[in-house]
């Protein structure tokens, strides 16, 4: 996994929309330093820092950035206990028909 990944990934999730303004920048720095596409080792690390919320569209970000990687990053769908935006991903990949939802697939 490059540098600016693990870098990202340490930092844990993304801040809520309540964070300093500091931290919501140096955070899209963070996002904006990583070269595109990501590996699927890197897609799967970053699916697992989305936030509590958009983040001021900082999600929608992260989200795109692991869409540049190979896809799925997810081959079943995130339990109940995973956040807005991993469902989210997941959907997104069965509306682009890379999975199925239907059970037993």
């Amino acid at each position: 996994m490059r540098a600016e990944v693990q870098t990202f990934v340490a930092d844990g999730p993304l801040p809520d929309e309540d964070a300093e303004g500091e931290e919501i920048d140096r955070r899209v720095a963070q996002l904006d330093a990583i070269a595109r596409p990501v590996t699927g080792d890197e897609a799967r690390a970053l699916a697992e820092c989305f936030g509590p919320d958009d983040c001021y569209g900082v999600a929608w970000t992260l989200l795109h950035l692991i869409e540049t990687g190979p896809n799925p990053v997810f081959v079943a769908r995130p339990g109940p206990d995973a956040g807005e935006w991993q469902h989210r991903l997941w959907q997104r990949c069965v509306n682009g028909g890379l999975v199925s939802d239907e059970p037993g697939d």
